[in-house]
């Protein structure tokens, strides 16, 4: 098999990907209708904004919590529960939303609710892989769930857009489209239940005891690898990769487009998304320079399409777009798991999950008021300029820190052979 696709050799990862897939795509329907519904019900981005930052909040107050309980509760066992937990706010605003008695409030709480259940999946989630797959298949199938993501993200907001147009455009044609991702939460539940468990490697679990979240949170600062990877996610995921609120608002208030040229961007953009997740899967030891270096390439790429005069030339490089950002964060992802003790992987990756994602509660109605307040084009333009911005200063607070070590500093500096944990013996992983 391809180095490319070695992972799909495993039939437990196999079946785990088919129902992530299904449930991904509705994932991504869900999100363009709940954003339409947002739109038809205020016609405002800050509103926007705050449904977005809600839904993710969660992700900011309680993932350093999910990432303890990743950790000490079999991850299978976890993810089962979550996807009810996910799967029923989903339900319920899809019915409010088709008999017609839906509200902005109603749209905030169960944003908030359905982040909730996301905010325990994902750290579980993340971690979960290596036990199906194992170390040495790691980062490939990183890459390749990446890709089925953004497969997913090619068929979802598309499918997702064509179905609120053939149903009339309104508030109850985007309640429809929700509750098809209610129901894509089962793909995944019975996915879970038809793996192999003889042939899973469960990482250890740990102990109840105080002290699990900061224990997390000492290891973290004790790597600075890991530090300048979760602040270049945290300036990305905060500031930058608000596509959701941004292609809404260029597609409806710039362009003047309807709900299936908004759906069509999305899918644009996942095609250079799919380009990065491949191209990641094909790299078996990720690097700290991709991380860097792609963060850098997006920011750049985003306030060029700000710029852009037409739709047809924003929706030309969205994909670039795409593919600076899913290369960063494939890259990121993979490093925080395999570099990790296996004993931290759960909260290391909450502790990833809630920077990368724990930011736009702040970050999203910020940008939001910049488009409601300046034009869409400046969210695309201020939102590019400061996720370069911090990821500058981060990269030379990191260089600072290796200072220490001058000889392989000028080495880094030069050949930019960023890689690994040098210290065995506090990290828990092979040195390089």
């Amino acid at each position: 098999m391809s180095p490319m696709f070695q992972a799909l050799a495993i039939r437990n990862y196999r079946v785990y990907m088919a129902g992530s897939i299904i449930s991904n795509t509705g994932t991504w329907m869900q999100r363009v209708a709940q954003d339409w519904l947002v739109l038809q019900l205020t016609h405002s981005g800050t509103a926007l904004g705050i449904v977005t930052g809600l839904q993710l909040l969660p992700a900011l107050l309680l993932s350093p919590i999910a990432g303890v309980v990743a950790d000490r509760v079999p991850k299978r066992t976890i993810l089962r529960f979550t996807q009810l937990a996910m799967a029923a706010p989903a339900a319920m605003l899809g019915m409010l939303a088709v008999t017609g008695v839906v509200q902005t409030w109603h749209v905030y709480v169960l944003a908030f609710v359905f982040g909730i259940g996301t905010a325990f999946d994902a750290p579980a989630r993340q971690s979960f892989v290596v036990e199906i797959v194992g170390r040495d298949d790691l980062a490939n199938a990183v890459g390749l769930n990446s890709a089925s993501f953004n497969v997913a993200r090619m068929i979802g907001p598309a499918l997702a857009g064509v179905l609120i147009a053939a149903l009339g455009s309104g508030t109850r044609a985007a309640g429809w489209v929700i509750l098809v991702n209610a129901i894509s939460y089962v793909a995944v539940f019975i996915s879970l239940q038809l793996l192999d468990g003889t042939r899973l490697r469960p990482s250890p679990i740990v102990g109840t005891r105080k002290g699990a979240v900061r224990e997390g949170v000492t290891y973290v600062r004790s790597r600075p690898d890991l530090v300048l990877i979760m602040c270049c996610v945290f300036f990305v995921g905060t500031f930058g990769m608000n596509f959701q609120m941004t292609s809404a608002l260029m597609a409806t208030e710039v362009f003047h487009k309807g709900a299936g040229e908004y759906g069509l961007l999305a899918s644009i953009m996942a095609f250079g998304s799919l380009g990065g997740a491949l191209l990641a899967a094909r790299r078996t030891k990720p690097r700290l320079r991709f991380v860097v270096l792609a963060g850098g390439a997006f920011s750049l790429v985003e306030i060029a399409s700000g710029l852009m005069p037409s739709y047809v030339t924003f929706a030309a490089i969205l994909p670039v777009l795409g593919l600076c950002a899913l290369t960063m964060v494939t890259s990121a992802n993979a490093m925080i798991q395999m570099t990790s003790s296996p004993m931290m992987r759960g909260r290391v990756a909450a502790l990833y999950l809630m920077i990368f994602l724990g930011g736009s509660p702040f970050g999203s109605p910020l940008v939001g008021w910049v488009g409601e307040a300046f034009g869409a084009r400046w969210m695309l333009i201020g939102g590019g300029a400061v996720s370069l911005v911090g990821i500058i200063v981060a990269t030379a607070w990191y260089a600072s820190r290796e200072d220490v070590q001058n000889d392989e500093l000028r080495t880094a500096a030069r050949n930019l052979p960023w890689g690994y944990a040098r210290r065995a013996n506090i990290h828990g992983v092979q040195a390089h």
